[in-house]
């Protein structure tokens, strides 16, 4: 039995399918990337599967996660998979004599 939950765009090849499947004889939820591009196309290695002895641990951590503990910062990666430019200060500042390393 496999039931397809959604679907998230990663790329414009690839897509993060969520999927409740039973695999070997076990039944689990699968998380992993398929790929549609001009050399292959199907499932790749790159995911995860939590069987469903391990699911509702699973549920709890994620349904613990906030909106605020999802908010972007300076160091997180859009949709593109580009971190946003950061502003530097073009004031260069001379490292201390003791950070220097012992050579």
């Amino acid at each position: 039995m496999e039931k397809d939950i959604g679907k998230i765009r990663k790329n414009d090849d690839t897509e993060i399918v969520i999927r409740v499947d039973d695999f070997g004889g076990r039944k689990g939820l699968t998380i992993r990337e398929f790929v549609s591009s001009d050399r292959y196309t199907g499932f790749t290695k790159s995911g995860v599967r939590i069987l469903s002895a391990d699911f509702s641990n699973f549920k709890e951590m994620i349904n613990s996660i906030t909106e605020e503990d999802m908010r972007q910062d300076e160091n997180a990666v859009d949709n593109s998979g580009n971190r946003p430019e950061k502003k530097f200060s073009k004031e260069k500042t001379k490292p201390k004599q003791e950070e220097l390393p012992d050579y």
